[in-house]
């Protein structure tokens, strides 16, 4: 991905203000799915053919990470330690559901859909996290 790409996608030209929006929407995306998983726990559990004490534990650790992603986007330069460690929780987050879902759980067919999509929503999000980070450095060093 060029820097005219990743600019198109954040709708700036800015690298730093691209990893600022996309940490912004990523802490967004993965707070709401931590209310969906501790307020809808039940429903969400019964619609996704997980037990609803899963749901609300990954909705208690996606609201914590949520919180530290929009700490780092609340910085107008994130430090590239923090945004490092949010492209690899993403990698292993989209990892771990994958594996999970072939080796232990036993969604619904909804949850299997689920599971997959937002495996590869969270894995995007690593990997534009990732090429902004990058682009922002080859800038920073010419």
């Amino acid at each position: 991905m060029s820097a005219t790409q990743l600019a198109a996608l954040t709708r700036t030209f800015d690298p730093r203000s691209a990893l600022r929006r996309l940490l912004v929407l990523d802490a967004a995306v993965t707070g709401v799915n931590a209310l969906a998983y501790l307020a809808l726990s039940g429903p969400l559990g019964r619609f996704l053919g997980v037990g609803s004490g899963l749901l609300v534990g990954l909705g208690a650790f996606l609201a914590a990470y949520a919180a530290g992603v929009a700490l780092l986007a609340a910085r107008r330069y994130p430090p590239t330690l923090g945004v490092r460690a949010v492209v690899e929780v993403n990698i292993a987050w989209a990892v771990v559901s994958c594996v999970a879902l072939v080796l232990w759980l036993e969604p619904s067919t909804a949850g299997a859909v689920w599971t997959v999509l937002q495996s590869l929503v969270v894995a995007g999000f690593a990997l534009l996290q990732h090429m902004a980070l990058r682009i922002s450095h080859q800038l920073s060093h010419e």
